[in-house]
């Protein structure tokens, strides 16, 4: 017999919830000190604006490998092991890069960081553990209420560099390392909070409320989940959703800090313009929930790459004008948390039960692949060609998911 009724499942589903919101406030606090720092650290350290884009990759790199080892033992063990262990790597990634900014190691730093991505890793990998025991026609607000819930960190956490680097005024460590001690003590307390209140574990839950379906090791199994996924279309086009929309956003964000720099803007404004994207990103998250269960998934891609081509016009076309840049980066927000809201409640619909995780694991794996290759590759044609460029190029990266789109929405209708 299962250990929750269908009858407790509504309080269980209530408290999962507010467990993971609590833990998206804390991670929030962290998570978007590396985002703004990473670039400015990483110019510092290496003396050349050319590296500036390797070191939020490396975060994006760090998100990619634990992907699937992660998957694999929340499979095997359930959510909160998996969670647990990612905030923990991320606050020891945090304090290798106060080291590596002490001793003025870049290869040092790009290990830290691609330990800080198992945080943004266990941040992504909640949404799917709010639509566990979501049902079908309230997945996307599942997703969406814990993607909100980052909005309250994380634009505190940007606004909160400045003064945690004051505090360590006088000392060593530069200033632009120093919010990385704050990062790390802020995941180990997340974990803990994930470990003590995740009781009992959502996708076991499931499991046991789903006696029907096999839950054999094999069915579980990242091979099953890549068959689930070649077997749909419209998982495909989920997977290429989340991939396309995360890796615009990651490449124009990522050099956005530096080319605020070269227009004058300080390390205050600088936060101030990644809060507004983080708000962006996070806030209206329910907006999109709702409108991806009540118009369809579907129609919320199509909103995607609306908002996201409108950003890359917007930010590329900002020049020196700060306020438009800031407005380019806020309408990217959007975008992303359209095409990631309705890319996730997509994939989760259109697999089984048992393969959930695996395929949940593989989505994280090829949109931090991708996103890790776009971060490189941003920082190389900010360099040679400007920030203008980088912008177009992120809106040529929305074609294809369109074009499927439209092609699985007509397939759909047939």
């Amino acid at each position: 017999m299962p250990a929750v009724t269908a009858a407790e499942l509504p309080a269980l589903q209530r408290r999962t919830t507010a467990v993971l919101v609590t833990s998206q406030i804390l991670g929030g606090l962290g998570v978007p000190i590396g985002i703004t720092l990473a670039p400015v650290l990483a110019t510092e350290i290496a003396g050349s604006e050319a590296y500036a884009g390797l070191a939020p990759t490396a975060s994006v790199v760090g998100t990619a490998v634990l992907s699937v080892p992660l998957a694999s033992l929340m499979t095997a063990r359930g959510r909160r092991p998996g969670l647990t262990l990612a905030y923990l790597i991320g606050a020891l990634g945090a304090a290798v890069v106060v080291v590596a900014a002490l001793l003025g190691s870049f290869p040092l730093l790009l290990l830290g960081m691609a330990g800080f991505g198992a945080a943004s890793l266990a941040n992504l990998q909640a949404r799917f553990a709010a639509a566990d025991l979501a049902s079908p026609e309230r997945r996307g607000r599942a997703i969406s209420t814990v993607v909100w819930a980052t909005t309250i960190g994380a634009v505190l956490g940007p606004n909160l560099a400045a003064p945690a680097g004051r505090a360590f005024a006088g000392t060593s460590l530069p200033v632009t390392a120093a919010p990385f001690v704050w990062a790390a003590g802020i995941f180990l307390v997340t974990g803990i909070v994930v470990t003590v209140l995740m009781r009992p574990d959502p996708l076991l839950t499931a499991r046991e409320l789903s006696p029907q379906e096999d839950h054999s090791a094999a069915s579980r199994s990242l091979k099953a989940g890549i068959a689930a996924v070649k077997a749909s279309p419209r998982a495909r086009l989920a997977l290429v959703t989340v991939a396309v929309t995360h890796t615009a956003m990651v490449s124009i964000m990522t050099m956005t800090p530096v080319h605020l720099g070269h227009h004058g803007a300080g390390l205050q404004l600088v936060g101030l313009v990644i809060s507004g994207h983080i708000a962006g990103m996070y806030a209206f998250s329910p907006v999109m929930g709702w409108l991806a269960d009540r118009l369809g998934r579907l129609s919320v891609i199509g909103l995607a790459a609306g908002l996201l081509s409108l950003a890359a016009l917007l930010a590329g076309t900002s020049g020196g004008s700060h306020g438009q840049t800031a407005a380019g980066l806020f309408v990217l927000g959007l975008g992303w948390s359209a095409g990631l809201v309705s890319g996730s409640a997509l994939l989760t619909d259109s697999v089984p039960q048992p393969a959930r995780a695996a395929v949940q694991g593989l989505s994280d794996l090829t949109m931090s692949s991708a996103a890790a290759v776009g971060g490189a590759a941003a920082g190389l044609i900010v360099a040679q060609a400007g920030y203008g460029w980088l912008n177009a190029a992120g809106a040529l990266l929305l074609v294809p998911m369109a074009a499927l789109a439209l092609v699985t929405a007509r397939t759909s209708k047939a």
